[in-house]
């Protein structure tokens, strides 16, 4: 039988009873008899009846127990991230240790309505692709916690991407180091290419830019410059992407005898085609990494990196989304003057240098 046109008050009136005896006996089974719950959802199930609309229940009590984490490009391109999928690993653990659930949407769509009214807040995993929806994630009332980016007004999460680049670069740079950097989403463009004298993105909270700096720090303490033409700009951190950005910086001359990365799958990728260049690793290129993947704990050699330990930083951010959630309350019982000196919690999560075989620093 059809389910068009079934509602609760039309069910309630085929079997002839209360709605308020339908509803109980989808949702609060301790306010009727065994028998009498068995024979109306029978007889629903019958009606192809599936129960009091989900949405419009969760509006009435304001809360859905979903969470939309907004990932920062497309869903395909997310998913396949070894670093956004540790992420949500651990996203969806601690969501549902509190029995809440999990609903991900792409940070290039056009626009945050088709699921703003259904969500209880969002945690946003980088800077949208798309940035329409930043605006709107500012200007939203729901909960938001934002990931490896900031947002004015809003809860953040961060790991110290300059700091953390600053300190792994300088133990491999020294002063007779020729230095390449493979980076990401630096520049406007969908192609592969070095940055030259291409304007940076305008993007003050962009972990490639930060990074970036950290390895311009590092050389500025041993009087060296980073070239331009020796920074590649790559849209995303693929291995199709990573393998023409190497190549092109391996082949230049003079040849770079140190090569850092903005990612481990970079980073894997271009130990992978320095090899089948007869390169030898570390003696001839040292090459960084950052993220902290197991396969460059499994990869030979094995890949020195920046670890931030994803899956805790999934964990950590539902744990902050939690709370930003108990501050809206504070921030909301305090009034609007009030509430404006406020200021959102924000976590720096700690970072950790792990040295493989990539690299000929060995600090103890």
């Amino acid at each position: 039988m059809t389910t068009i046109g079934w509602t609760l008050k039309t069910v309630a009136a085929k079997l002839g009873v209360s709605t308020a005896t339908i509803s109980n006996a989808f949702n609060r089974p301790d306010q009727l008899s065994a028998s009498l719950r068995d024979k109306i959802l029978a007889a629903c199930a019958e009606l192809g009846y599936q129960g009091p609309n989900k949405a419009a229940q969760s509006l009435r009590r304001g809360s859905s127990g979903i969470v939309a984490v907004i990932l920062s490009d497309s869903l395909e391109y997310m998913v396949s991230d070894p670093v956004a999928s540790q992420f949500l690993r651990g996203v969806g653990q601690a969501l549902e240790q509190q029995q809440l659930n999990l609903l991900l949407f792409s940070g290039s769509s056009a626009s945050l309505e088709p699921i703003a009214d259904f969500v209880d807040g969002f945690i946003c995993y980088g800077a949208p692709r798309n940035p329409a929806l930043s605006v709107q994630l500012s200007q939203t009332r729901k909960r938001v916690l934002t990931v490896d980016f900031n947002l004015p007004g809003k809860a953040s999460l961060n790991i110290d991407n300059f700091g953390a680049a600053m300190a792994i670069s300088r133990q491999v740079i020294c002063a007779d180091s020729q230095v390449a950097v493979l980076g990401l989403r630096l520049i406007d463009s969908d192609t592969v290419t070095p940055i030259g004298v291409t304007p940076l993105l305008d993007n003050d909270s962009s972990i490639a830019h930060r990074r970036l700096d950290g390895y311009q720090a590092a050389m500025q303490q041993l009087g060296l410059s980073l070239d331009p033409m020796r920074v590649w700009h790559l849209p995303e951190s693929n291995q199709a992407m990573a393998a023409i950005a190497a190549k092109a910086a391996l082949t230049a001359i003079p040849r770079p005898t140190v090569l850092l990365c903005m990612s481990d799958l970079i980073a894997l990728t271009a130990m992978r085609e320095a090899l089948q260049l007869g390169l030898r690793i570390p003696d001839d290129l040292q090459v960084v990494g950052f993220d902290g993947i197991d396969e460059g704990t499994r990869y030979h050699p094995t890949l020195s990196s920046v670890w931030q330990f994803s899956d805790e930083k999934g964990r950590q951010a539902v744990a902050a989304f939690l709370r930003a959630d108990s501050q809206s309350d504070v921030r909301r019982e305090l009034g609007a003057e009030e509430a404006s000196v406020t200021t959102p919690e924000s976590v720096m999560l700690p970072f950790e240098i792990r040295w493989g075989e990539s690299t000929a620093a060995r600090p103890n």
